[in-house]
Parts: structure tokens; C-alpha cells; sequence
């Protein structure tokens, strides 16, 4: 028997429970994780919510992303073995696998080696940060010089996308409405940091680029924001849409669009990852400046899985700065 996180109906953290259950024995193309630490992720909180891209068939588990040691594995799978210490790559549907408890059941080809010299709880914060940051490598493709707009940049995914244009070169412009949060986006890379509670938060940034605009938008906000955004992008600059945390209804910026011949991107994860050239480029590329130290995961704050409704709590409390992960 093994504890893991479900939920019997929809709605806020309160939903989330520790059901015990019979061990899940993998099948062909799986393996079961002992799992050791679970990142947390934005999309979890949507799928409990029942907002997400899928919807879940009650009662359902969760889980993007876990760190722990291959415990089992399905016939026929190869490349891994009993004992191997693996993160996993958010490749799969929650709706069938799942990262949070004590165990996780996960296709084997989501499973990848993590850097030895890396935390579980590092482990775990990998890659879904880093891999949808690296779209803006892949698909900008960002480049030495470029100013680089992220919005909501305090976020895993914001603070990968910082790390991720020094590495290369670029100029990040971080964006936050928590006055409390520039000293550590400064700290954490951030060239510039900008307040949105300020109405000529875009008047700002175009100072900042010397009255041309930024190169790459990175927004996962949308919303009226959207129109904002777009104010401070270059002439046939792009915006990099990734998700979708406003509840309120996105106007496209027409006006900005036209005038400027401006790129509106929609993006995922799943544009990396359901490529296998694009997901072994994106790796190599976090394997190679993870060893660099040119990136490396910040952990905004750790859980006991028993609290996993408080994990949750916090994650929508947005105070957060970095990953929130949960220790197994």
C-alpha cells in the first residue's frame, strides 16, 4: 500500500487529500518511482480546480514533477534501472499518471537522470521550468543583446527565464506587482526590474530600452495585461504567451500588432517536449549550464507531504519566489 495525493471533487486546496491505495505495479513502457521530493507547478492548482488544459475523472491523482529512485519497472523498458536515481519530464497526461505520494507512477521515457550534485528537491524543479523557459532559445530565439520582457518573473519559470537570458547574453526585464519581490529578482539576475502597479509600467520599459522595445515578451498572464505588454515590444518583436493566470478575458492587441507587425505566440511546454529533437536539444542545453552553473533551480519553500493542502495554500497565496516543493 501507498499513500498519494487525490482529490474526490473539484474546487480549492481543501479538495486534496492522502487516500492509501494498493502499490500501482507498472505496465509495458512504465516504471514506478519511490518518490523523494515533488515539485510544485501552477498548472496542478488548475487541474484541481478543474481548469486545465484536461480534465480529471474523479477521484483523481496529480502531478507534474517528482525526484526519487526507480523502484520497479514495466516489460520491455529499457534505459532504466532498479535503483537509478531520475527526475520526470512533464511529457505525460495527469489525467493517467501522477507525481504526488509516496509513489509514482510514470511512462519511462518521462523519467530522466538528474545532476548528482543536485538536491531531490533540486531534482524536482528542473524540468518544467527550465524546459518551457528554453522555448524562448528554441522558438525566439533569444540571443546575446536582446531585451527580454518576463512578466511574473518571480515564478520558477520566471526566475529560469532570467537565469536563462544571462546565460546567453541577453538583457532581462523583470516585472512584478510585489514591491517585496524586486530585491530578490535583482538578486536572482533580473537587469531591471519593473513594478505593474505603476499605469506607465510600459513607459518604463521603453525607457529602459532607449525608446525601442523589447525583443522577446515572455507573458503567462494575458488578460488586459496583454495590451500592456504589447506596448513595449519592438517592431516585429514577439510575444511568447504561456499560460493563462488572469481569469479575465484576453483583447488581442490589434492596434499594437498591426502597427508593429508584431509575433503573438502562443506557447507550451508541449511544443518542447512531445518533440523528441526539440526535447533532446532543450536537456542538453539545461544539462550543459546546470554543470556550468549558469542555472541552477531556486527553492522558494519545502512542505511534509501531510501538508500538501497548505503547499497549495501558499502556491495561490503568489508569495512566493522560486519553487515550492514537497518532501516525501
Amino acid at each position: 500500500m501507498a499513500k498519494i495525493v487525490r482529490f474526490h471533487r473539484t474546487g480549492g486546496p481543501d479538495v486534496l487529500q492522502l487516500d492509501e491505495v494498493p502499490t500501482p505495479k507498472p505496465q509495458a513502457g512504465e516504471a514506478l518511482l519511490k518518490v523523494e521530493a515533488i515539485g510544485l507547478n501552477r498548472a496542478e492548482v488548475m487541474f484541481r480546480q478543474g481548469e486545465y488544459l484536461e480534465q480529471p475523472e474523479l477521484p483523481s491523482s496529480l502531478g507534474y514533477e517528482a525526484a526519487g529512485v526507480v523502484e520497479a519497472v514495466g516489460p520491455d523498458v529499457r534505459g532504466l534501472q532498479v535503483g537509478d536515481r531520475v527526475s520526470s519530464i512533464p511529457s505525460f497526461s495527469m489525467g493517467k499518471y501522477f507525481t504526488y505520494g509516496e509513489v509514482a507512477l510514470l511512462p519511462a521515457f518521462a523519467l530522466a537522470k538528474y545532476p548528482p550534485d543536485l538536491t531531490p528537491a533540486e531534482g524536482a524543479s528542473i524540468w518544467m521550468q527550465y524546459l518551457t523557459a528554453y522555448g524562448l532559445i528554441e522558438f525566439g530565439p533569444m540571443q546575446a543583446g536582446n531585451y527580454v520582457l518576463i512578466t511574473a518573473a518571480a515564478s520558477s519559470v520566471g526566475l529560469a527565464a532570467i537565469q536563462m537570458a544571462n546565460a546567453v547574453g541577453a538583457i532581462p526585464i523583470a516585472t512584478t506587482r510585489n514591491t517585496t519581490k524586486e530585491p530578490a529578482l535583482q538578486d536572482a539576475g533580473a537587469a531591471f526590474v519593473v513594478n505593474t502597479k505603476n499605469d506607465k509600467w510600459p513607459k518604463r520599459v521603453r525607457e529602459i530600452t532607449s525608446g525601442k522595445g523589447v525583443d522577446l515578451a515572455f507573458d503567462p498572464i494575458v488578460g488586459p495585461e496583454l495590451e500592456r505588454v504589447a506596448e513595449t515590444v519592438r517592431t516585429e518583436g514577439t510575444i511568447f504567451v504561456y499560460g493563462r493566470l488572469s481569469s479575465e478575458p484576453t483583447p488581442f492587441p490589434l492596434f499594437a500588432a498591426m502597427s508593429r507587425n508584431l509575433l503573438i505566440r502562443a506557447y507550451t511546454l508541449f511544443s518542447i517536449v512531445t518533440n523528441p529533437e526539440r526535447l533532446q536539444r532543450g536537456q542538453q542545453w539545461i544539462y550543459d549550464h546546470l554543470a556550468a552553473k549558469k542555472i541552477h533551480p531556486i527553492i522558494a519553500r519545502t512542505f511534509p507531504l501531510a501538508d500538501i493542502v497548505d503547499a497549495h495554500r501558499f502556491m495561490e497565496s503568489n508569495e512566493q519566489i522560486g519553487k515550492i516543493v514537497v518532501t516525501v
